[in-house]
């Protein structure tokens, strides 16, 4: 897989420098390079307790992104989910321990103990005064001696810095440390492992799978799950937390680990909080990307059943960007729509040959999803085929409300109710067509006028015309032959949406962006949606 990197040998050493140059001078890195990589606070005066924390490179913005006011004092960077040196972690400690101590947080893995272990006696063999904690928050493997510190680190970070950083002394801090610890709890899922630079990607997840309780490194987890979908996924989690999870108010870290979308991520918060046990979590922070591992496609959970002290100091404002902050979890509230928006619902009527008419049209485009999408995906952005079904399923829920036996207040109910549901311009175009031909329809003008006249409005408003490659390249044409049978209007939809694929330039929506090798070859999904629906009605 490409990646945006010159080497994989000088891959961290560029990515310190970016880090601090950037920093508007608030960083800076210890000249050891390529060895030695510590990031440090350009403003600290050994005056309190020092934060050392740090490991391998892959999990950005951690470290580095965590080291300013209120957080880590220095960040020691390994290379690539590689421990950093014993000698890295101790010039790191030299440069920012003065006479109230040093607190290194280190991650449970047996290279980052080791090597900040002794790099912590060879700096108190310098007279320094140095305690370590350890965090072990993943419950992913209960039978493993030693459980793997993960994403509920940042815990650690933020309440022993922000204690630090008013002047708390370094037993009050390990202490603290050691509480936080004590309480954590971590999981963490994902569809796919991570891209190490430089080495081939392992894919041991198979489409279709999850990998339930993977490390932060790309380890294998404790099970390998069906996915289906985000809530599955949660639960899944959820089931593993639950586990001896205190009965009182806990706070939720929810991680991103790599290429998750923020919209995902966004989804992933829902389902936790309504959760079997969202009704424990009173504050979340996240979600965002803290603990990364590198491009995995995943997330982690980390639950803490913080104390109002702790929630306080998780509160405390620090200005570095890689901290998202903490909120408190409130019920959803909504307001009323502005008059003028709260539709007038047209007198429901029951007629049920036009019932069954719409539900079938409905579930030609639901049927087509997947097809137009593809379709869009060449010429889009891949969601014609999802807008469309959408709005179909929808209108089928709508049945019980519609006039289905007034066939002109039909069409504005229909128009009104695909302003409502259906998404983008598409939704738009297709309300004011249904709108202009309920007027039409009422005006005592006959089906297909009434249609063209709704096509006419439609093309004014939107500027599309025939040859623009969109749905208007078929329905002009079949509404220009309907008064012929339905078979030749769909004959001349199919002619149309065939002719888009050798329109190499359009001159209106997304595909206007493309160029002719792009457009080339691929109807237009909008086209293709109106040929469809005119052949099922011609069956």
């Amino acid at each position: 897989m490409a990646q945006f990197i010159n080497s994989k040998e000088n891959i961290v050493t560029e990515a310190v420098d970016g880090v601090v140059a950037a920093s508007g001078g608030r960083l800076a890195r210890l000249d050891g390079y390529p060895h030695i990589r510590v990031v440090v606070r350009n403003d600290w005066d050994k005056s309190k307790v020092a934060l050392v924390s740090g490991g391998g490179s892959g999990h950005e913005p951690a470290h580095a992104g965590f080291v300013g006011p209120g957080m880590l004092t220095a960040a020691v960077c390994g290379d690539v989910f590689a421990s950093p040196s014993v000698d890295a972690v101790l010039a790191g400690i030299l440069a920012v321990t003065g006479p109230s101590g040093c607190l290194l947080i280190v991650k449970n893995y047996t290279g980052d103990r080791l090597n900040f272990g002794l790099a912590a006696e060879r700096a108190r063999a310098f007279g320094l005064n140095v305690e370590m904690v350890v965090v072990d928050d993943d419950i992913a493997l209960p039978d493993l001696p030693q459980a793997r510190g993960v994403a509920g680190t940042l815990f650690v970070h933020k309440i022993a810095g922000a204690l630090a950083e008013v002047g708390a002394d370094l037993s009050t801090l390990a202490a603290a440390a050691r509480k936080v610890i004590s309480g954590l709890k971590s999981i963490g899922m994902s569809l796919d492992t991570c891209t190490v630079p430089g080495s081939p990607k392992e894919d041991r997840i198979p489409i279709g799978m999850a990998e339930l309780g993977l490390g932060i490194h790309g380890e294998a987890g404790v099970e390998q799950v069906a996915f289906n979908g985000a809530r599955d996924a949660v639960s899944a989690m959820v089931s593993k937390l639950s586990v001896n999870l205190e009965n009182k108010a806990h706070i939720a870290l929810v991680n991103n680990l790599g290429s998750a979308t923020v919209l995902e991520m966004s989804v992933v918060l829902y389902e936790l909080i309504n959760s079997e046990i969202g009704d424990r979590i009173s504050h979340v922070v996240g979600p965002a990307s803290m603990m990364t591992s590198l491009d995995m496609k995943g997330f982690s959970i980390s639950l803490y059943p913080a104390d109002t002290q702790h929630i306080e100091l998780l509160a405390t404002p620090t200005p570095l960007n890689a901290w998202p902050g903490i909120s408190l979890i409130q019920p959803v509230t909504s307001l009323a729509l502005p008059d003028g928006l709260t539709p007038i619902a047209p007198l429901a009527s029951e007629h049920e040959p036009t019932r069954q008419f719409l539900i079938d049209c409905c579930r030609v485009l639901i049927e087509a999803e997947s097809d137009l999408n593809a379709l869009d995906t060449k010429s889009g952005d891949g969601d014609t085929g999802s807008t469309l079904a959408g709005a179909a399923r929808a209108l089928i829920d709508a049945m019980e409300r519609l006039p289905l036996a007034d066939h002109t207040q039909l069409y504005r109910a229909i128009g009104l109710e695909l302003s409502q549901t259906m998404g983008g311009s598409s939704g738009v175009l297709l309300a004011i067509f249904f709108a202009a031909a309920g007027d039409g329809a009422s005006s005592g003008l006959p089906m297909r006028k009434a249609l063209k006249a709704g096509l006419d409005r439609m093309q004014e408003i939107g500027g599309a015309q025939i040859g623009d490659r969109t749905m208007v390249d078929s329905l002009a044409p079949a509404l220009e032959t309907l008064d012929n049978g339905l078979s030749d209007a769909a004959a001349a939809a199919r002619a149309g949406a065939d002719h888009t694929a050798t329109i190499i330039k359009a001159r209106v929506g997304r595909a206007s962006y493309l160029s002719a090798q792009q457009l080339e070859g691929h109807n237009d999904p909008g086209a293709e949606a109106v040929a469809r629906l005119f052949e099922h009605l011609a069956r």
